[in-house]
């Protein structure tokens, strides 16, 4: 897992981009809440070729 320092001044920038489609994120997959340890797990394996989501719903 990779953890940054996010200033309101690039999350901006990032916006625009992904609004523009300059940037489009990649959904490897989805997890429910409950699922999490799964999510976990998937990262940790290293079989991650995008973002995983976590629902709340």
């Amino acid at each position: 897992m990779i953890l940054a320092r996010l200033h309101k001044d690039d999350l901006s920038i990032l916006r625009d981009l992904m609004q523009t489609g300059k940037v489009t994120p990649v959904i490897d997959r989805r997890y429910l809440l409950s699922e999490v340890p799964a999510a976990i797990r998937y990262s940790e394996e290293g079989h991650a070729r995008g973002k995983i989501v976590i629902d709340l719903d």
